[in-house]
């Protein structure tokens, strides 16, 4: 399993500065912004981020994987590769399993992708999903890692775990560390 950035453009940064200043009815360019802007802008999660997108793929991944993360579908369009024996050199008759691996590439905007995050890195996600979320965490950092600083399971997003049965990550230092550090430059 393995994910990778097939499309990004750190352009997209500088437009959605424009669509913040222009909703305070500033209509120049601003400058390109900080990295302290882009986490400040994606730690509120105001609309502009939504302009911001990446596409991703995500390979020989299980297609209960798969089928996981396509049930995210807000800012999220995924395109699964084919399984149909005529497509493909499977025999006639093929029947891919759970297990079978496959690929998808999905392009999603920044809120998708911290949406996602809070689900899919969660320890209640299966622990293959969760892998395979990592990964695609991974892989973001290396062009955006603002965005994947803000990419945290829902109780570092919340601050607390809201699952009926939590696993109790919440009560472990290393929470703690992570939650300490998804709040830094917060209101400082």
């Amino acid at each position: 399993m393995f994910a990778k950035v097939a499309w990004h453009d750190d352009l997209l940064w500088q437009e959605i500065k424009n669509d913040a200043l222009f909703t305070e009815h500033k209509f120049e360019s601003g400058k390109y912004p900080s990295s302290k802007w882009k986490r400040e802008m994606l730690l509120c999660e105001h609309s502009p981020i939504r302009t911001g997108h990446l596409i991703i793929e995500l390979h020989d991944t299980p297609v209960f994987v798969i089928d996981h993360l396509v049930r995210h579908n807000v800012g999220f369009t995924p395109f699964v590769s084919s399984l149909r024996d005529d497509r493909n050199d499977f025999p006639e008759g093929y029947v891919p399993n759970r297990e079978t691996p496959n690929a998808v590439r999905f392009d999603g905007n920044f809120q998708a992708f911290i949406n996602i995050s809070r689900r899919r890195l969660c320890s209640k996600s299966h622990p293959k999903t969760k892998e395979a979320w990592q990964m695609v965490r991974d892989a973001i950092e290396a062009v955006e890692p603002e965005l994947a600083k803000c990419m945290v399971p829902e109780c570092v997003y919340r601050g607390w775990c809201y699952e009926r049965r939590s696993c109790g990550y919440f009560r472990t230092e290393k929470y703690k560390n992570e939650l300490t550090e998804y709040r830094s430059g917060i209101n400082e």
